[in-house]
């Protein structure tokens, strides 16, 4: 009793995985940037003025 071949199923999977993964990756991606990042050099440019704005006063 042989097992009829799979024709095609690798092609049709591998680019579902591919675009599913570009996908999912730039998501994370913009949502590491505008989540983590970008709040993260707010914080550091803003300490940095506060002592920049001490400085000055000193």
């Amino acid at each position: 009793m042989p097992i009829a071949p799979i024709v095609g199923k690798l092609r049709k999977r591998f680019w579902l995985d591919l675009t599913t993964s570009l996908a999912l990756g730039t998501t994370a991606g913009y949502a590491f940037w505008y989540g983590v990042h970008l709040k993260k050099v707010q914080r550091q440019e803003e300490y940095y003025l506060k002592l920049e704005q001490q400085k000055q006063q000193a």
